[in-house]
């Protein structure tokens, strides 16, 4: 661990009816905030913008891979240079920073199953159980332990206050939006969390970070996973698991075997280039076998899915989830991150929490992949959602 800066000592009276701006019944001095620090122009913008109001500001960067690699790659999080960005704005706002190694529980919890959930033939979205696991749990009882009133982050979604307690909502910023990535955060993490970004677009922020005088002001968005350079999932996988990935067939939706595939890692659900097979029409993966080695493929309109079982649900709405899965319920579902909400209806499920129909097919759903739930009535509320078990609605082979 390690620490730079002191914290500044200002006061400021609370505002709107005697609440701060993050919703404390104290002056900004006496609320301590500990702020998420990735080393980006967000999370900086955050910490920056919070020890100017005069608030208690602890900045806290997590180590979460080697930063010797990050050191080489550009446009990472939370490693190398980022980390050094990271205390060169802590040390301009005046604030504590502590960087913590969490590298061992980041390969344990998110790279490992990242590498057997692709070696299973699944689509997995890491970057929603670092959130889960990590950020929104170990960092959350640091934070607790460091006497923190709350834990702040650069995410680009909003904290409303409903009647029954605090709601997830959408970001203010559609192309912004991150609550795709943010749906397993719980009820209880929710009430200590805050999201100061969640109402401004991405070149307000920009802006700001410039105003306040941070030298990443310019620095570009991360692309890519963070341990996954460029981009290539496949390294990673046969990095973490040497000689894995078995040879298997590609089979058409009709049941011809169509050539061979040096394993199922190197083919994700909806892919069209790079099959290596030729059948006298467009081919896209409609689904892979982990058990049979088979890699599925055949037309587009082959890979519309209705019927969708989920895992691991985690709920925000007002009725019970044993209501909901008993008696069923309408919702907006986004079954992608680059997909708008969809209307469905979840229903009881075999072997499943809860199931997700539908009214029209969505292509490129994949096991491994989350479904958001957003409320028909105000579509910027997050439900909840759940991990996608299965589908249905696929030809099958």
């Amino acid at each position: 661990m390690s620490m730079t800066g002191a914290a500044p000592a200002r006061a400021a009276a609370p505002r709107d009816g005697g609440l701060n701006s993050l919703g404390f019944a104290k002056p900004p001095a006496e609320t301590r905030v500990v702020a998420a620090m990735s080393g980006g122009v967000d999370s900086s913008v955050v910490a920056a913008m919070l020890a100017r109001e005069g608030y208690d500001v602890v900045g806290v960067t997590l180590q979460l891979y080697d930063h010797g690699a990050a050191l080489k790659k550009a446009g990472a999080c939370c490693a190398g240079q980022d980390i050094h960005d990271a205390r060169r704005v802590a040390e301009a706002a005046g604030i504590p920073h502590y960087v913590l190694d969490y590298e061992s529980r980041f390969r344990e919890q998110v790279m490992e199953e990242f590498a057997d959930a692709y070696l299973g033939g699944a689509t997995p979205i890491p970057c929603i159980r670092c959130n889960e696991r990590v950020k929104f749990t170990d960092l959350m009882t640091t934070a607790r332990e460091l006497g923190a009133d709350c834990l702040a982050t650069g995410h680009y979604v909003q904290r409303v206050m409903g009647d029954a307690g605090a709601e997830l909502h959408r970001g203010a910023d559609p192309a912004r939006d991150q609550s795709y990535f943010l749906f397993s955060t719980t009820a209880e993490q929710l009430d200590y969390l805050r999201f100061p970004l969640g109402g401004m677009p991405k070149d307000d922020v920009r802006a700001l970070a410039a105003e306040l005088g941070l030298r990443v002001a310019a620095k570009p968005d991360s692309q890519d996973i963070c341990f996954v350079p460029q981009g290539r999932y496949v390294d990673v996988v046969e990095k973490l698991r040497p000689g894995a990935a078995e040879p298997g067939q590609i089979v058409h939706v009709d049941g011809r075997v169509l050539g061979a595939h040096p394993g199922v890692i190197h083919y994700t659900v909806g892919q069209r280039r790079g099959l290596g097979v030729a059948a006298g029409e467009p081919l896209f993966v409609t689904r892979l076998d982990a058990k049979t080695r088979h890699v599925i493929v055949g037309p587009r309109e082959s890979l519309g899915v209705t019927d969708i079982a989920l895992k691991e649900v985690n709920w925000l709405g007002a009725r019970p989830l044993d209501d909901v899965a008993r008696d069923g319920m309408a919702v907006l579902a986004r079954v992608r991150s680059t997909r708008p909400p969809v209307p469905g209806r979840l229903a009881p499920g075999a072997g499943a929490a809860l199931r997700l129909t539908l009214d029209a097919p969505e292509q490129g759903v994949a096991p491994g992949q989350a479904a958001v739930l957003y409320d028909p009535a105000n579509p910027a509320r997050v439900l909840g959602g759940g991990w996608i078990a299965g589908t249905e609605g696929l030809a099958r082979a």
